[in-house]
């Protein structure tokens, strides 16, 4: 049974700082490219960042490129989103994905 358990989100002050964890298990966390994904209050599901498998590639949305980090410690399968310098237009609910599946979320608020 797959599953991805998210933690980390919470009320961050703009400019403020989060690091997102999600813990993977139930398949082979190693072996496969891994995601961020978020969801805005009333808006749909929108990709923020990939990592390969061994974390040599990572690729970002245009609007957290620069401030945002995607990790991995395959050793712990675990998957990271260092988030810096948050807006509040990064107010959302954030998933980690592996292919169609996702977990729970984690709330992330940016508001003074």
């Amino acid at each position: 049974q797959v599953l991805l358990v998210e933690s980390g989100g919470g009320l961050v002050q703009p400019g403020g700082s989060l690091r997102l964890s999600c813990a993977a298990s139930g398949f082979t966390f190693s072996n496969y490219w891994m995601y961020w994904v978020r969801q805005a209050p009333g808006k749909g599901l929108d990709w923020v960042s990939s990592i390969s498998a061994g974390g040599e590639t990572t690729t970002y949305t245009a609007s957290v490129k620069d401030r945002f980090t995607i990790s991995r410690d395959n050793t712990k399968n675990t998957l990271y989103l260092q988030m810096n310098s948050l807006k509040p237009e990064d107010t959302a609910v954030y998933y980690c994905a592996w292919g169609a599946t996702r977990g729970q979320g984690t709330q992330v608020t940016v508001s003074s």
